[in-house]
C-alpha cells in the first residue's frame, strides 16, 4: 500500500473522529442535561425511584462523554492529548470514565430490579420502591465504584519509551492490567450488567402479565354490574 492511500486513510479517519465524534459529543451531553431537567422538573419523576436511578445514570453518562470521548476527539483529531501533558490527568481521566461506566451500569441494573420489585404481587418487596432505598443504594455503589477504581491513580504512569523517546500514559502494573480486562472489561462491563438486566426483565414481565391476568376478572365483574 502506497504512503499516500495511507495518509488519506489516515486523514479520514481524523475527519470521522472530529466531526462524528464532536456531533455525538454534543447531542450526547444536551440529551444527558435534558434527560435530568425533565426527570427533575415533574413531581411525578422526582418522586420515583427508577427515575431517580435514571437521573443519576444520565448525569455519569455525561461525565463519560466529557473524560472519554473529549479527549479521544482532542487526542486524535487535533493531537492535543491532554493525558500527556499533564500526570494527575493521565490518572484521572482513567479513574473518573471507569467510575462513571459502572455507576452507569449500576443505574440501568438498579432500575430494571426497581421495576421488578414495583411490580411484585408481594407487598414487603414492593416496599423497597422508594426514594429513601434509592438514594442509599446509589450513595453505596458510588462509595464502592470510588474505591474499587483507586488503582488506577496508583498504576496509571507517564512511560518514556526506550525506542522512541515518546511519552505514553499507560497501565504500569501487569496484574492489573490483566484485571482490567478480565474483571472490570468482560465481567463487571459486559457479563454482569446484560445478566441482571436479561433475568429481572424477564421477571418483570412476567409480573407485569400476571397481574394483568389478576385484574382481568375485576374489571369483568364491574362491566357487568
Amino acid at each position: 500500500m502506497s504512503s499516500s492511500i495511507i495518509s488519506l486513510l489516515a486523514l479520514a479517519g481524523k475527519q470521522i473522529t472530529i466531526y462524528l465524534g464532536t456531533f455525538t459529543l454534543v447531542v450526547g451531553v444536551i440529551g444527558g442535561l435534558l434527560n435530568v431537567i425533565v426527570f427533575l422538573s415533574l413531581k411525578t419523576f422526582r418522586e420515583s425511584s427508577s427515575a431517580f436511578y435514571l437521573t443519576i445514570m444520565s448525569i455519569v453518562n455525561i461525565g463519560q462523554l466529557l473524560t472519554g470521548l473529549l479527549s479521544r476527539i482532542m487526542s486524535s483529531g487535533f493531537s492535543i492529548d491532554w493525558t500527556l501533558a499533564s500526570l494527575f490527568y493521565c490518572k484521572f481521566r482513567y479513574y473518573c470514565f471507569n467510575i462513571c461506566a459502572e455507576m452507569s451500569m449500576t443505574c440501568i441494573c438498579l432500575a430494571i430490579i426497581d421495576q421488578y420489585l414495583a411490580t411484585s404481587s408481594r407487598a414487603q418487596w414492593r416496599h423497597w420502591c422508594n426514594m429513601k432505598v434509592a438514594r442509599r443504594l446509589v450513595l453505596l455503589f458510588v462509595l464502592i465504584w470510588i474505591i474499587h477504581n483507586i488503582p488506577y491513580l496508583i498504576y496509571f504512569d507517564h512511560v518514556i519509551s526506550i525506542t522512541t523517546g515518546q511519552v505514553t500514559c499507560t497501565n504500569t502494573n501487569n496484574i492489573f492490567q490483566q484485571y482490567t480486562i478480565y474483571g472490570t472489561t468482560l465481567i463487571i462491563g459486559k457479563l454482569l450488567p446484560i445478566s441482571i438486566t436479561f433475568v429481572f426483565g424477564l421477571l418483570a414481565y412476567h409480573n407485569v402479565q400476571q397481574l394483568s391476568y389478576r385484574t382481568a376478572p375485576l374489571v369483568r365483574r364491574e362491566l357487568d354490574k
